[in-house]
C-alpha cells in the first residue's frame, strides 16, 4: 500500500491493509475463511471499470491476477 486511503467509504477501498483496517478487522472471505493480511497461496483478482458519462462508453481494463508464493528459504 502506498500509504493513501483510497476512499472516506468502506466500499472505495482498495488494499488488504485498508480493508483491514491495518489487520485490526477480519475480512470475510468466500465460505468461512477470514484474513487480516495476505497468506500465502492466496490468490488476488483486481479489475478496472471506468464508469462512463452521457453519450460516452465504458472502458473495462481487464483483468489481473496474482497468487502469492511462500518465500524461499
Amino acid at each position: 500500500s502506498s500509504g493513501t486511503i483510497s476512499g472516506r467509504e468502506p466500499g472505495s477501498y482498495g488494499s488488504m491493509i485498508e480493508l483491514s483496517w491495518g489487520g485490526s478487522r477480519p475480512v470475510a472471505l468466500d465460505g468461512e475463511a477470514t484474513r487480516t493480511f495476505l497468506e500465502d497461496g492466496d490468490t488476488v483478482i483486481m479489475r478496472g471499470v471506468a464508469r462512463a458519462g452521457s453519450g460516452r462508453p465504458r472502458l473495462e481494463l481487464g483483468e489481473v491476477r496474482g497468487t502469492v508464493l511462500a518465500a524461499e528459504a
